[in-house]
This record gives C-alpha cells, sequence and structure tokens, in this order.
C-alpha cells in the first residue's frame, strides 16, 4: 500500500480539467452499456443532476451521435427531484434529463424513471417504495453517477442521513437551497422539500462514480475521502463501499494531502515552488511568522526531508520570506527607471498598453478597483473590455425605475414620449404575467444592458479613463436571455482576437475565478486564452511582449502560496473601491443568481483584500489595510 493510500480511503482519478474528467467518466458509461450488450443484457445506470454531470451527458450525446454508442438497452434511475414541482417546469429534473440527455440518445424512453414531483403528498411514501423496487425489479443498479455538495450530500441526502435510509421525501437544508437557488429568482423560489434515493439505495449500486469539479468542493472531497466516516459528511459513507471512485478535476482535488502537502505521502522534488507552499501552509498552521519556524516546527509537520536536502532551517525560511516579499509591489505596471531583477513585472515599457478584461460589467472594479485606479494614475493607457451585457442580473424593478425615468426626461424637456410611454406599459404588462425563470423579451434584455452598459462607463469615468477606452464586446455565448450560457464559440473568439489585434497590449488581466457558480467566468477566460494562442499561433510580434495576469473575482481569492503579485492599499484606496462598486447600483442591496454568498459585492471584496493583507501580516510582512491579488498565466 502506498502513502497516498494511507490518506485515501476511497480511490481518486485526477484529471486536468472537467472536461477530461468527463470523458472519462463517459467511458466508463460506454464501456459498461458495450459489455452488457455483448451479454444480451441490459444495463442499468444511477443518474444524477446538478451541473456537474451536464458535460458527462454532452459527451454521451457525442459518441451516440458521432461514434454510434447506443443505449437501446440501457434502464436509467434518476436519484431525486424537487417537491413540489410540475415535471415541465423550468427547474423540474424532468425537463433537466429530457433536454440535457434523453432527448438526444436513442433510449427507451419507457426505461427512463425519475421520481415525481408531483406525487400527492399523501402517497409519497407508497411511490418511493414503489421507485425502490423498480429498482430491484431491474436487476439492481449496475452503475451509479453522482455529484457532492458543498456540505457532504449525495443526492438529496443531506448531513444526518441514515446509512440505513431509502428512497423517500426530505427536507433541503439552507445550504443546499442556496447553492440551487442559481436556477431561480431568488431563494425563496427554491422548494424546500425533494424526494431522494437513500443512502442504503445508493450503497448497493455495483460500482459508484463520484464526479467533483471546482475550488468550491475541494475542502468536502478531502473530507469524504480522507477523514473518519460520519453521517454528517453523507459522502463519507462511500468509503464502505467496494467499488467506488472519485473523478475528480485538479482544483477539486487541490485540498487532497498528495497534492496540498505531497512530502507527506513519499519522495518529492523540492521546487522553490513547493519549498515556498510546504513553509507558508506550516507557518499558517502554527500561526507564526515565516522567519520564526524553528527546526522542531519542521520536523514536526513532515518536513524533515526538506531540511536534509536543504539544510539551515534560517536560509530556507528566509528563501520564503523574500519570495513573499517580492510579490508585493505598487506598481503593478512594473516600475520605470528601475532594474529590479525580483519585481513581478517588466519596468519597461513604459508606459503600458493595458486591457483589463471583465467577464460582467463591474468584475474590473470588485476584483482589481484599486489596481486599475493605481495603474491609471501611474501613467499607463487602461483598456477595459467588458465581455458580456450582464443583463440577467438586472431586476425587472430597475428596469421599470429607468423606464419612469426615461419617460419623465422626455416630458420634462418637451420631447414626444409616447414612444417611451408604450415601451413602458408594454414592459410593465410582461413583468405582471412574467413566470420564474421566463426569458425577457429581447427589447427588455435591451435596457438591462443599457442600464450596466451606463453604470460600467461611469466606472471608467469615476476612475479617469474615457468613455472611448471602455469596450462592450457583448460576446454571443451569453445572450441566451436565460442562466444556461452556451459554451465558447468562433464568434466569441474572432471578436477577441479582434480587439485584442487593434489594441496590442503589453499587459492583459483576466478573471481567473473558475468558481463562479454561473459559468461566465470561466468560459470568458476560456475565449481570451484560445484568443491570445491563435495570435501567437499566427506569428503577431506584439504577442509576444503581452504578459497576462489573473485575478479572482467576487467569489473566491487566491491560495496566498500561488499569488506572485500583490498590490497594497491603503484605507483611501479601500473606501475609494467600495464608492467605485457602489456606482453600480443595479448590483446593489438585491442581486439575483448571487449564489450561495448574500453578502454584497464591495463587502465579499473588502473582506477578501483584507484577509489576504491579514495573511501576509501573519506571515511576518508588512501590515497594510488591504491586498489585491494576481498569478500570471504563461502561454
Amino acid at each position: 500500500m502506498s502513502m497516498v493510500d494511507s490518506f485515501e480511503k476511497i480511490s481518486c482519478q485526477i484529471l486536468p480539467d472537467f472536461k477530461a474528467g468527463s470523458r472519462f467518466a463517459a467511458q466508463e458509461v460506454v464501456s459498461l452499456i458495450k459489455e452488457r450488450q455483448l451479454q444480451g443484457k441490459t444495463c442499468v445506470l444511477g443518474l444524477a443532476t446538478g451541473s456537474t454531470p451536464k458535460t458527462l451527458y454532452t459527451e454521451l450525446i457525442r459518441l451516440h451521435k458521432e461514434e454510434g454508442v447506443s443505449f437501446k438497452n440501457v434502464i436509467a434511475f434518476n436519484l431525486d427531484e424537487y417537491y413540489p414541482i410540475d415535471k415541465n417546469a423550468l427547474q423540474s429534473y424532468h425537463r433537466f434529463m429530457r433536454v440535457n440527455l434523453f432527448d438526444h440518445i436513442d433510449i427507451d424512453q419507457a426505461n427512463c424513471h425519475i421520481p415525481s414531483g408531483e406525487w400527492p403528498k399523501e402517497k409519497v411514501k407508497e411511490y418511493c417504495n414503489h421507485y425502490e423496487q423498480m429498482i430491484e425489479d431491474a436487476g439492481g443498479i449496475d452503475l451509479q453517477i453522482l455529484g457532492i455538495g458543498v456540505n457532504g450530500h449525495i443526492g438529496f441526502n443531506e448531513p444526518g442521513s441514515s446509512v440505513y435510509s431509502k428512497t423517500r421525501l426530505v427536507t433541503l437544508e439552507n445550504s443546499t437551497r442556496l447553492a440551487n437557488s442559481y436556477e431561480f429568482v431568488n431563494i425563496s423560489q427554491v422548494p424546500r422539500l425533494a424526494v431522494t434515493a437513500g443512502i442504503s439505495t445508493i450503497m448497493k449500486a455495483k460500482k459508484i462514480l463520484l464526479m467533483a469539479w471546482g475550488q468550491f468542493k475541494a475542502p468536502v472531497v478531502k473530507s469524504a475521502v480522507e477523514d473518519n466516516i460520519t453521517e454528517s459528511i453523507p459522502a463519507s459513507l462511500l468509503q464502505n463501499h467496494d467499488n467506488c471512485v472519485f473523478v475528480l478535476d485538479e482544483l477539486a482535488a487541490s485540498e487532497l494531502t498528495r497534492i496540498k502537502s505531497p512530502w507527506l505521502t513519499g519522495d518529492c522534488e523540492w521546487t522553490p515552488k513547493l519549498i515556498r507552499r510546504a513553509v507558508i501552509n506550516t507557518a499558517i498552521k502554527l500561526n507564526k511568522p515565516v522567519l520564526s519556524l524553528t527546526n522542531s516546527d519542521y520536523t514536526d509537520n513532515g518536513l524533515g526531508d526538506l531540511l536534509v536536502e536543504k539544510g539551515d532551517v534560517y536560509e530556507i525560511n528566509l528563501q520564503v520570506f523574500y519570495m513573499l516579499r517580492d510579490s508585493i509591489t505598487g506598481w503593478p505596471g512594473g516600475k520605470p527607471n528601475s532594474d529590479i531583477p525580483q519585481h513581478p513585472e517588466r519596468s519597461t515599457p513604459y508606459p503600458k498598453k493595458v486591457v483589463i478584461f471583465s467577464p460582467h460589467p463591474d468584475d474590473d472594479i470588485i476584483s482589481m478597483g484599486g489596481t486599475f485606479q493605481r495603474l491609471h494614475d501611474q501613467g499607463h493607457e487602461v483598456h477595459v473590455a467588458y465581455q458580456t451585457s450582464g443583463n440577467i442580473a438586472v431586476t425587472d424593478e430597475f428596469v421599470t425605475r429607468f423606464l419612469d425615468f426615461a419617460v419623465g426626461f422626455e416630458d420634462m424637456f418637451g420631447i414626444d414620449s409616447k414612444k417611451s410611454t408604450q415601451i413602458s406599459k408594454e414592459a410593465r404588462e410582461y413583468f405582471s404575467r412574467k413566470k420564474t425563470r421566463q426569458s425577457d423579451t429581447p427589447e427588455i434584455r435591451n435596457i438591462k444592458g443599457l442600464i450596466r452598459r451606463c453604470e460600467a462607463k461611469a466606472t471608467c469615468r469615476y476612475i479617469g479613463i474615457g468613455d472611448e477606452r471602455a469596450h462592450f464586446q457583448n460576446l454571443p455565448f451569453y445572450e441566451t436571455g436565460t442562466i444556461e450560457k452556451k459554451p465558447m464559440g468562433e464568434e466569441d473568439v474572432q471578436l477577441t482576437m479582434k480587439l485584442l489585434r487593434e489594441l496590442k497590449p503589453q499587459q492583459v488581466y483576466c478573471a481567473g475565478d473558475l468558481a463562479d457558480p454561473h459559468g461566465t467566468h470561466k468560459v470568458c477566460l476560456e475565449i481570451v486564452f484560445e484568443s491570445l494562442k491563435r495570435i501567437k499561433a499566427a506569428g503577431d510580434e506584439w504577442v509576444k511582449d503581452c504578459w497576462v495576469w489573473l485575478y479572482k473575482g467576487a467569489w473566491q481569492e487566491w491560495d496566498i502560496t500561488e499569488i506572485e503579485m500583490a498590490i497594497p492599499m491603503s484605507p483611501e484606496q479601500v473606501l475609494k473601491k467600495r464608492f467605485g462598486i457602489f456606482i453600480h447600483q443595479s448590483q446593489k442591496d438585491s442581486v439575483p443568481f448571487q449564489g450561495t454568498d448574500a453578502r454584497e459585492f464591495w463587502q465579499r471584496a473588502e473582506e477578501r483584500n483584507a484577509n489576504t493583507a491579514d495573511l501576509y501580516a501573519q506571515l511576518g510582512l508588512i501590515k497594510y489595510a488591504a491586498m489585491e491579488a494576481f498569478v500570471r498565466w504563461h502561454y
């Protein structure tokens, strides 16, 4: 048994990203289907819903359409469904499965079984027992697909679910309802109940594949895989299953001991980056400055091999301290007329042409407002590329408020307000009959986009840059009118390449925050990456001298062991950033689809920036009021 096995009590398959993980899971599914076909038998699949399995289902559809994989011998049983909910509701899992899988493959629709949110309350128990019996009559689940909630739930088996539980009606935890609120206009509309297959039902499956993607899932994955079995983390109960595999992308696996602390699981190569991570994590764990760590601190925390290989503890501490010190700079565009080899950015050319890519019309000020201001104040030519309109995040009330203003403005100055009055009347009538998650009309989406565009322009003027440096891309992948976005398309890439070639920047900032719960940041980042790679492959000279820095958005911050450039902020700069965020009034106080964090964006940003500064101070560096953090991307 390897040292990794001594930590991980469930087998883990780690893939580079969620696409590779989905392809791996799809091959497992298809291999079993084909094996059963050769045996002349049915293949019984347990299926999951939510954002995690979507790319798996996309790959299964591709395999069916392009490689002829047949699903005619498949019997499918889904894990769960909201209760109560109409089968045809936009948020129902019946609709989810049809849209994302069943309508695109040759499965017999009579073999597609999903718990119903329409069962009469007094008969739910009877129907749940019948659902269990159907699974048993089909021969049991051959392969169960699972996701995992941030609280460790599998299916809708919330913390505290018994290992003996079967299909039943359950109450959803508030954290689960918050996590799923992106599917609804607000959390009050998320059902409080659900029907779910039980832990016992899941454990009877012959094989289980649990998939997890992204940084948000990393802590609970670590708990489920490495910590003791407990009903408070339902996924940890899978440690008792004989054939269970966790399929993870690198982000979801990042808290596993073999990834986060590889020196504890066997031999490792002590690179400067790994030394930095090991020493900083030890200092944080012990609540000590880096320069105060001792030989016994190293040996007591698994770093004895580092001492053997590198020698004196003081020299190692000093090396890491200098790495931290050299990441701090007040000159994000590089300090002109200076030769500082360890500085995060080049001093030349000066001034630089800078492009900040902002996925939504407020990510620039929320995520790097202090750095944005400093780049402008230090003489650089700063442009902002607003990648999407952000229109779905504007409330209907804001539209009626601005339409009232438009009508009143025209009346005030004697302008014919007949057209604006008609638009306002039609909008009010539409809102009065609008259903949950119903797509807005193109006119209303355009008005919402205009509101956000005006706020973005006002922010740029607040920073000090003119309207000509604000570029509104309105990338097509976003313009679906719903929360669900299209994947990156060719037109998105071409528009981005065109802008980059027009501006020829020496410095680019992008949102590297893949924890955005709606996926917009991720698609926006992929578009920029693909555009730069293509431009480089085409031989454009300017791109050879273009550096790319990644910032985190409203959802999380870089781990301090990864930060390569930290921009300190004074209390006055923190306030100025706050007031810049306030300009986005449509996003203040009540924001639709804001995920699991109920705080306003300015509160998230300030706490995150203050925490980064506190961590640097805790490790023995100067105490600043706040810091914005960046990691460089090499291409």
